[in-house]
């Protein structure tokens, strides 16, 4: 399968960054003596909010984090990049029977911030008790995932002040409706959530054999390949048939179809077609469109 040289980057578009939030997030943890936020710095000391939860020595553990309402501004797919530390239980003495080494992602799709309700009042004014509320919240949300560390970290490596990061992504859609929530389900494990972000791709504005493809929102299954069809550029014509190309999920651009030529009177110059005998303009495309795919 074809695919875009390197000066065509996917464009990369973040919904949520938990890192780059200056104040506190602002989540909701139930119950109360669960999911912590705390602020703390990173590997380069700038302040960042975390949320973590350790009731490894507790039986029946059942605690949620909600994220605020993520808008996906019309992205049909996204991307969820988790960067996490967990607790090896082994180096826990006396919670190895109640301790985990996992938790969960779950996801809630909604066409608005439903958060703005309080605790204890329904959309009809009816009243109901807060783990009423809990358990109507919880019932929405469809698992995305259960989520395992690659590494987990020990008292020593605490003393060693060792950070063993985990980074996971996943992938999540066909989104359909204008935002969601995010939810993580702790049932007994020692974990700090050191960020998250939600993110999604498009492909980029693309000039390629004398055709402006535009800016394109990826489709909704992992698969899928949107067809665009290019416009030609001033002064040519398509060649036998109109140009297209395939937006990918990954923001890439692939499989081409067809082409423009320039007119006759007209020679192709830095991606244009520009009069025959004119010298060529100094302004120069980032990339020569005929090398513009491996």
């Amino acid at each position: 399968m074809l695919r875009t040289a390197p000066c065509f980057h996917p464009l990369t578009v973040n919904l949520l960054d938990s890192r780059s939030v200056m104040g506190d997030l602002g989540w909701v943890a139930y119950p109360k003596n669960g999911w912590e936020e705390i602020g703390e710095v990173d590997e380069d000391y700038a302040p960042i909010h975390t949320y973590q939860v350790c009731r490894v020595m507790e039986q029946n553990q059942n605690n949620w984090l909600h994220t605020n309402w993520i808008l996906t501004e019309g992205a049909q797919r996204v991307f969820i990049e988790l960067k996490f530390t967990l607790r090896d239980c082994n180096s826990l003495p006396g919670g190895v029977g109640t301790c985990k080494e996992t938790f969960n992602m779950y996801y809630y799709e909604t066409d608005g911030d439903e958060d703005e309700m309080e605790y204890g009042e329904m959309r009809d004014g009816t009243g109901m008790t807060e783990e009423e509320d809990r358990a109507m919240k919880e019932s929405r949300y469809i698992k995305v995932d259960t989520i395992a560390a690659d590494e987990s970290f020990t008292e020593l490596d605490l003393g060693d002040r060792v950070m063993k990061l985990n980074t996971e992504v996943r992938d999540l859609g066909p989104l359909i409706r204008k935002g969601f929530y995010l939810a993580f389900q702790d049932l007994g494990a020692c974990i700090a959530l050191v960020s998250v972000r939600v993110f999604y791709k498009r492909c980029p504005f693309l000039v390629k054999s004398l055709a402006e493809f535009p800016d394109t929102i990826p489709g909704s299954e992992a698969s899928q390949l949107v067809e665009v069809v290019g416009h030609c550029v001033n002064n040519s014509l398509p060649l036998y048939e109109p140009p297209r190309m395939h937006c990918s999920t990954e923001g890439e651009w692939l499989v081409p179809i067809g082409k423009c030529v320039c007119q006759p009177g007209f020679e192709e110059i830095n991606g244009s077609c520009q009069v025959e005998g004119i010298p060529p303009s100094p302004a120069a495309l980032c990339c020569s469109t005929d090398s513009a795919l491996l």
